[in-house]
């Protein structure tokens, strides 16, 4: 029989599951596949600066204009914005919430380390950190242009090249993507496993979709900084 609230209300199936681990886990799950969707579609957004300027600045206005006319100008951008902000703060709510309750229930340490877990399981967290502090830096440079000093309002392609035409924006990008790297390898799979798409069969296959995905996107995304320093995007 399930426990009543101090209201004498049963509490919601929602609520239950909110609370639950298995609940939290569901919506990291969730959230994690709409920000890898969204991380496939910018990657290959961004591989089109390697067809000119031209391309890639209008590529931009495009996504400002998409949906019209139905919808007004860059409505469809905001839309996909609200909707990546809401798996942004859910994936790090659930993740945040899940470790304190892992502290929690194993608050004494244990005396002799287990190195059991791969790196990137093991760095999971401080990634997640590293990439939260990316967003930030990646807004502030690229979209409302306040840390890009070179910015140059509506041309995209040469905000880019601005971008990676300093040490720090290489290194910050570069670390970042990394971090990524690492970050969708395990979460693929812990999705696909929470998710209930993992078995002993499916194993090896799910191990290198993990890896195969992890490599494309990092690939592809340090691919735009290293053509602007090696000066084949100029």
């Amino acid at each position: 029989m399930a426990l009543a609230t101090r209201t004498g209300r049963r509490p919601s199936t929602t609520r239950t599951l909110w609370d639950s681990s298995v609940g939290k886990k569901s919506v990291m799950a969730v959230s994690g596949l709409i920000m890898l969707g969204y991380l496939v579609a910018h990657m290959l957004g961004n591989l089109k600066i390697f067809f000119g300027a031209e391309e890639f600045n209008g590529y931009a206005h495009w996504l400002r204009t998409l949906g019209a006319p139905v919808l007004h100008h860059e409505w469809a951008l905001w839309i996909v914005r609200a909707a990546l902000v809401a798996a942004v703060l859910a994936h790090g709510i659930c993740a945040y919430q899940l470790s304190r309750r892992d502290i929690k229930a194993r608050p004494v340490k244990y005396a002799r380390k287990r190195r059991r877990a791969s790196y990137s399981t093991r760095t999971m967290r401080w990634g997640g950190v590293i990439l939260a502090l990316f967003i930030v830096w990646h807004l502030l440079d690229l979209t409302t242009l306040t840390v890009n000093e070179r910015a140059w309002a509506g041309h995209p392609y040469e905000n880019v090249l601005a971008t990676f035409s300093t040490w720090y924006g290489n290194t910050i990008y570069l670390v970042a993507m990394a971090a990524l790297g690492l970050h969708v390898r395990h979460g693929f799979w812990s999705a696909a496993q929470t998710l209930g798409a993992g078995n002993a069969r499916r194993e090896r296959t799910l191990k290198f979709l993990a890896n195969a995905l992890a490599l494309v996107l990092f690939s592809g995304f340090v691919s735009v900084p290293v053509a602007v320093m090696t000066g084949v995007v100029s």
